[in-house]
């Protein structure tokens, strides 16, 4: 019979209120996103704090060249089955676009379906002050919501182009966003591709933590999309860590198998039934 308490077993789970402690306690924590049951579970035993379900599925999943065309059915059908790898992990939804901005009501319904039907515990969106009443409206309804701000993939042909953003006059502007984010409620902000000093002044200024990607050292924690940290990816941006070369173990792995297939080594005698 397990020793482990229900209580103890609840202590260990990531939720938001892990996450600020570690801000103020200055520890670190991690993010990475998923898209399926079996990384979820392989990142979750790792001790991956945060799962998100990010639209960048669009580009890594679904090979599209912006998030724009992903739907909240598909965002709603990944959180689903990440949802059943989890368990001690918190999960996020990513929001996509279209799915926000029409207005504050479409927005807590567009939260609500992925707690409800993908299984999330909280939920992002992307954008500083102008989403300001999306995040109140949200909150209100008792989800959880992540905020993200500078490099917002989102916004691509405004921006012209996945440019760093913060620099020159548009640094008040990033860090205006930031703050209109805590102020509307979230418990934590992505901060991507803005310069490392910003970020610093950022995760300073705020009392709820930030996520760096393209951000620097200086963030409460830090968060990559998988296929880019495992190498599954065919390009990758210049402020990521590969931790591992999976694409190429994995095209070596089927060119391994067409061989033995068409020189008659697989399958073999151990690899039937009688």
């Amino acid at each position: 019979m397990s020793t482990v308490t229900a209580e103890a077993a609840r202590e260990h789970r990531v939720t938001i209120r892990t996450l600020a402690s570690r801000k103020r306690k200055a520890k670190p924590f991690t993010m990475l996103t998923a898209y399926d049951y079996t990384f979820a579970r392989l990142f979750d035993e790792a001790g991956i704090d945060v799962l998100l379900v990010g639209d960048s599925l669009g580009n890594v999943v679904q090979g599209e060249a912006t998030t724009l065309p992903v739907t909240l059915d598909e965002v709603v059908y990944h959180t689903r089955m990440v949802s059943r790898g989890v368990r001690r992990s918190l999960l996020v939804g990513d929001m996509p676009f279209g799915s926000y901005q029409v207005s504050p009501e479409d927005a807590v319904r567009s939260a609500i379906r992925l707690v409800k039907e993908g299984g999330a515990h909280a939920v992002k969106l992307e954008g500083g002050k102008h989403v300001a009443a999306a995040i109140e409206r949200i909150v209100a309804a008792e989800i959880p919501v992540m905020g993200h701000v500078g490099l917002t993939p989102q916004a691509v042909h405004r921006m012209g182009g996945f440019r760093v953003q913060g620099r020159g006059e548009a640094r008040e502007r990033v860090l205006a966003d930031a703050r209109a984010v805590e102020a509307a409620g979230a418990f934590a902000v992505v901060l991507e591709g803005v310069p490392v000093d910003l970020a610093h002044e950022i995760t300073a200024a705020l009392s709820i933590p930030t996520i760096g990607i393209g951000a620097g050292r200086g963030c409460d924690a830090q968060v990559l999309v998988m296929h880019d940290m495992l190498g599954l990816s065919d390009w990758t941006p210049s402020f990521v860590k590969q931790y591992a070369n999976l694409g190429a173990l994995a095209s070596q792995a089927a060119r391994a198998f067409a061989d033995d297939v068409v020189n008659g080594k697989f399958p073999g005698d151990e690899h039937g039934y009688e």
